[in-house]
């Protein structure tokens, strides 16, 4: 027999895209597992970018799971929110009311039974709602990076009260890189120096570089596999891995911004998406940058070392772009879409401690968001 729920957190998630549609799917499928946890996760609400569906009543029940796994469905369909009412107990509120709703909803649950914001969006647009719940005494989740990479008081805001917010996902899906920089500075261990390679697209595709494959090739190939965004200089423009490593840094106690950055875009300006289209980038632009890239490889190689395209994040600063790096290092052997992280501190000063793993994917993704819900649970009302 399961034990009875002793702590109960609703939830209300922004984002029904792949993270937060496999994030349904694991709450659903983990049920029993929690249940044995003497924990439960109530789903009182499901926003997307234009609408929010929310429970009849958000302080004695959620969203039943019949409802969530057709709503998982429907959204991979491309069906709205609305096509799922009449299909359990629930209300449909739809933009700006939807976001009074969510208001209403940290207002009440805020300051009686607690509630989750988890922000599994890729907008902006959630940094206010955040920012509100934040006031109401609520705990917020973000796989989403944008918001801690706005403005610095934004992120100060949001971090204002920090056992209230986790991040993980935000850096290295599920990765524990927050969790190891978190601890690292609680111990009084002052961190020097962080190196990672942040991008499993940008990974892939510089570790196969030296097998003496042309770069254009390899980044058709990472497109066909489905490792890069529908147009690679998402992905090549390293404004990503940016974002990342602003966050680590903002963790580090630094008050920049994005403009502080120094990040190399592996295309030039002439290149770009204002220049030419995708299409005509895939088919004439990509080769244009073979040679340059083939003599960055053979000059590494030379001296015994290997291209990575990294952050590196020090107390000087931040830089974002391609480093050689020793073959016989973690991120000099470094193959495939892993992402790994280094974090040099007094006590790993000469050995650092190295976090590896894959740190993308939307299941990933999803079930390091899952954990951080899951460790706020002593924040939460206890049951008998």
């Amino acid at each position: 027999m399961p034990t009875p729920a002793k702590s109960v957190l609703p939830v209300v998630l922004l984002g029904c895209g792949g993270v937060g549609r496999h994030l349904l799917r694991h709450i659903v499928s983990c049920r029993p597992l929690h249940a044995n946890q003497g924990v439960a996760i109530r789903v009182v609400g499901v926003g997307d970018s234009s609408s929010l569906l929310v429970a009849d009543d958000v302080h004695s029940s959620g969203l039943d799971d019949a409802l969530l796994t057709h709503l998982c469905a429907a959204k991979a369909a491309g069906s709205p929110l609305s096509s799922l009412l009449g299909q359990g107990h629930c209300q449909l509120f739809k933009n700006p009311e939807a976001r009074a709703k969510v208001i209403d909803a940290a207002t009440t649950l805020g300051r009686t039974t607690g509630l989750v914001l988890v922000d599994c969006s890729a907008t902006y647009d959630t940094v206010g709602l955040l920012k509100d719940a934040v006031d109401h005494g609520c705990c917020i989740v973000l796989a989403n990076k944008k918001p801690l990479t706005g403005a610095y008081e934004d992120f100060a805001k949001l971090a204002s009260n920090f056992r209230r917010i986790r991040f993980e996902s935000t850096v290295g899906a599920g990765l524990p890189v927050i969790a190891s920089v978190t601890r690292i500075i609680a111990s009084g261990d002052p961190i020097s120096r962080i190196v990672g390679s942040l991008s499993g697209t940008l990974g892939y595709v510089m570790s196969e570089l030296e097998g003496g494959k042309r770069f254009s090739e390899v980044v058709k190939t990472a497109k066909s596999l489905g490792y890069t965004e529908p147009d690679p200089r998402d992905d090549l423009g390293g404004m990503d891995v940016a974002r990342k490593a602003l966050i680590l840094a903002r963790l580090l106690g630094q008050q920049i911004s994005m403009e502080n950055i120094n990040v190399e875009s592996l295309y030039p300006s002439e290149l770009g998406p204002d220049a030419m289209s995708t299409k005509d980038f895939l088919e004439s632009g990509l080769a244009q940058l073979d040679k340059s890239m083939e003599e960055r490889v053979k000059a590494a190689s030379l001296k015994g070392n290997v291209l990575r395209y990294v952050c590196v994040i020090e107390s000087t600063g931040c830089q974002v772009g391609l480093r050689e790096l020793p073959k016989d290092s973690s991120l000099g052997r470094l193959r495939g879409s892993d992402n790994v992280v280094e974090i040099y501190s007094r006590c790993y000063e000469s050995s650092p401690l190295v976090i590896q793993g894959a740190g993308a994917g939307n299941d990933t993704t999803a079930a390091g968001v899952l954990a951080d819900i899951l460790d706020l649970q002593d924040l939460f009302q206890k049951m008998a």
